[in-house]
């Protein structure tokens, strides 16, 4: 086993030691240049090749420039420099275009630089060709030069295109300035230069104005065949009449694929009509909304001339429309008059289609023949199954829909549900309400009012509006509270029910109050938002577009409306709640529990940016005597006074709180000990100048105050709170209604005392 080991590594060793050993100064050198990392080994031979193929287009480029620049190619016998010029020129286009080639076979764009290297090889091609010709710039073959600018600029993107013209600009005063620069040729030069310009300029605008109309022109195709689908979708019955933009579109794309299917339905019909009953014609008509007249649907007709509306009041076609019965003629049927140039056929076939719901005709199906040959009852029977069919295919298509709609229906609710029972503020109610009620009709306007009640009286605000009023006189609508009346939402909310009932006149409506009037809108509705019995206000939606609101709509905005008045209960609770939990029930400010926590977030803001944070403790003198003299009531409404007092002197960033028992709290942030001080003598001032009516007569307090700041009188909470303590003792101690800080518990410094 070790020897087995050692035989490897000692012969490693062998042939590590020999490989150390000098080699003679010939092989290393023909090593370093040949080896395959050497100077001229593969690798460097290949990224030599690769530079040289890189660089060949640019070299050409550049070897003809300056050869156009020297008029070398001016007329006279072309020497071996112009001859080696021209061929490396060709070489490097060939290999250019090799190279473009490769790249758009791989699926790959070619850069830029790529595409300007071919540009400007195109360019000199050109120039070089008519250079050569004779004449100089004024031989026979000058226009190839402007035919290549424009088939560059036309196929090569903007900016390319630009950077070529300016290169072709660039060769034309090369070949001036090489051909002595006399000014006499300088208009012509210039004008050969504009020409460049010009038909490259002119040549992408007319290109671009066909590619446009080319877009213009398939959107506009596009469009009218959806307008077309949208269209037969409602002769269909696959669209409610009603149906708009409220609609969600995945309705509408539904619709448009059983268009689809439906149609390739009706062409397999008819062609099997053609086959089996070997017609002249063989169609599909459709009623029109009102009934009035048929439209051609598809059609297989050996005639141009087949009429694309007929009436459906008379003829062949009105007797199936009102017979509701197959049709079948022969001999010259002069009442078939649905060939604009007057063909009469002498044999004539034609079935209802019957819905099934309701037994309506929707329209005809036919077919005939110009030969005296009559249909047959095998045919009259092979025609109505046929027609069966077309009906069973639409129903078929109208049935799955249906189911869709209800499904999409249902999820829509869950989600609306969902959504609303996930909102705990009733700001989030109202908005959640609003956005779902545009999910499933068309809303223009839509408000939240709230019904509240005050001294026996109801009183409605407008607590959210989506869109105001347009009509850019009447006030913003969110916010506003105005009283009971005889208008539509506060008669929702007293009736508890849907409004309007009937078509009005939205404009001239009162909807909310008189100072408000809704313009714009053709459609509206206002929903109780109810929980339980108890209507807590009204969602209002309104629509630019008539009639938006159909039944169906009307009734899924129930349900919604329904669902956020639980949702706003619940809200409501929550808020109370949490008021309760973080607020003292005697005073309204903070309690113990929310000041904490409060100051806790107050102080990790303050050292993480570097603030000051200031903190006040008050409390009431003599609060126990004003309690032993003048009763607890008494003592209650000093609590509540001196709270207000806080409150309204304190700033609206600052925490006002119920420390416990008379004693209350001010966090002020950003604040230091001098403007902190400010706001407590502020307080003392305020409270001083309060009396309190009591049954022994007027009542009058004083309170004391300690204040401490951060960081300098503490780093932690503990030390803040217990130095603010201190300092509120001491202002007791000292006499009480004054405020004291934590400077002046500091000891004064003794004269000669060291600093820093």
């Amino acid at each position: 086993m070790t020897r087995s080991r050692s035989g490897p590594s000692r012969r490693s060793l062998r042939e590590r030691i020999e490989a150390q050993r000098r080699r003679p100064v010939l092989v290393q050198a023909w090593g370093s240049l040949f080896r395959e990392a050497g100077l001229m080994g593969r690798v460097r031979r290949r990224r030599a090749l690769r530079f040289l193929l890189g660089s060949a287009p640019l070299a050409a480029v550049g070897t003809c420039s300056a050869l156009l620049w020297l008029d070398a190619f001016g007329g006279a016998p072309l020497g071996w420099p112009q001859a080696a010029a021209v061929g490396g020129l060709l070489v490097a286009l060939g290999g250019a275009v090799l190279r473009q080639a490769r790249a758009s076979a791989a699926g790959r764009s070619a850069a830029a630089r790529e595409q300007l290297e071919l540009g400007a090889l195109f360019v000199v091609a050109a120039h070089l060709v008519a250079r050569t010709a004779g004449a100089g710039a004024e031989g026979p073959l000058y226009p190839v030069v402007y035919l290549v600018m424009a088939f560059l600029v036309s196929f090569l993107p903007r900016a390319v295109g630009l950077g070529l013209v300016g290169f072709a600009v660039g060769l034309e005063a090369l070949g001036w300035h090489g051909r002595g620069a006399r000014p006499e040729e300088l208009p012509a030069a210039a004008a050969h230069a504009g020409f460049v310009v010009l038909f490259a300029v002119l040549y992408h605008a007319v290109l671009w104005a066909q590619v446009a109309a080319g877009r213009r022109a398939g959107r506009a195709a596009v469009a009218r065949r959806l307008r077309e689908i949208e269209e037969r979708a409602r002769e269909f019955r696959l669209l409610a009449p009603g149906s708009g933009s409220g609609e969600g579109d995945r309705e509408r794309r539904m619709a448009e694929a059983s268009v689809l299917e439906i149609e390739a339905a009706v062409r397999g019909t008819l062609e099997v009509a053609e086959a089996a009953l070997r017609s002249h014609t063989a169609a599909v008509y459709l009623l029109t909304a009102d009934d009035s007249q048929l439209l051609l649907r598809e059609c297989r007709s050996r005639s141009e001339r087949v009429s694309p509306r007929v009436s459906a009041r008379e003829g062949a076609l009105g007797g199936v429309v009102a017979r509701g019965a197959v049709v079948r003629l022969s001999g010259e049927v002069r009442s078939a008059s649905y060939y604009e140039d007057g063909t009469r056929p002498r044999a004539l076939l034609a079935a209802p289609l019957v819905d099934r719901r309701g037994d309506h005709v929707r329209g005809v199906i036919l077919a005939d023949r110009v030969e005296d040959l009559p249909f047959t009852e095998e045919d009259e029977a092979l025609l109505g199954k046929l027609g069966a069919e077309l009906v069973r295919a639409v129903a078929a298509e109208r049935l799955m829909a249906d189911l869709q709609r209800a499904r999409d229906e249902k999820d829509r609710f869950y989600a609306a549900i969902e959504r609303l029972n996930r909102t705990a503020k009733p700001r989030e109610v109202f908005d959640a309400t609003l956005q779902v009620a545009a999910s499933i009709a068309a809303v223009d306007f839509g408000a939240v009012t709230l019904v509240e009640t005050g001294e026996g009286k109801a009183l409605h605000r407008v607590a959210r509006v989506t869109l105001e009023p347009d009509d850019g006189r009447s006030p913003p609508l969110e916010g506003v509270s105005f009283p009971d009346n005889g208008g539509l939402v506060a008669s929702a909310v007293k009736l508890g029910s849907t409004l309007p009932g009937k078509a009005i006149r939205i404009a001239d409506a009162l909807v909310f109050d008189r100072r408000t009037r809704l313009k714009g809108l053709e459609s509206l509705r206002i929903f109780p938002l109810k929980a339980g019995e108890q209507v807590l206000g009204t969602l209002v939606v309104g629509a630019r577009r008539r009639e938006a609101y159909g039944r169906e709509a009307v009734r899924q905005l129930e349900v919604i409306a329904i669902q956020a008045g639980d949702a706003l209960l619940r809200a409501r609770l929550f808020a109370e709640t949490e008021k309760l939990a973080t607020t003292d029930g005697l005073t309204g400010l903070a309690n113990h529990r929310t000041f904490q926590a409060r100051l806790d977030e107050h102080l990790l803001s303050a050292q993480r940016y570097g603030k000051r944070l200031s903190l006040i403790l008050c409390d009431i003198d003599h609060f126990k005597s004003v309690n032993d003299t003048y009763g607890h009531p008494a003592g209650d409404q000093v609590l509540r006074g001196v709270a207000r007092a806080l409150s309204k002197e304190a700033r609206g960033t600052d925490l006002v709180a119920r420390y416990g028992g008379e004693e209350f709290a001010v966090v002020m942030p950003e604040t230091d000990a001098a403007g902190g001080r400010v706001i407590a003598e502020r307080i003392r001032e305020k409270v001083s100048a309060l009396s309190f009516a009591t049954e022994l007569g007027q009542l009058r307090v004083t309170v004391s105050l300690g204040l401490a700041t951060f960081p300098e009188d503490g780093r932690r909470k503990p030390e803040l709170v217990e130095l603010c303590d201190a300092c509120l003792y001491h202002a007791k101690r000292a006499g009480r209604n004054r405020t004291v800080t934590s400077a002046q518990l500091r000891p004064p410094r003794r004269a000669g005392a060291r600093t820093g």
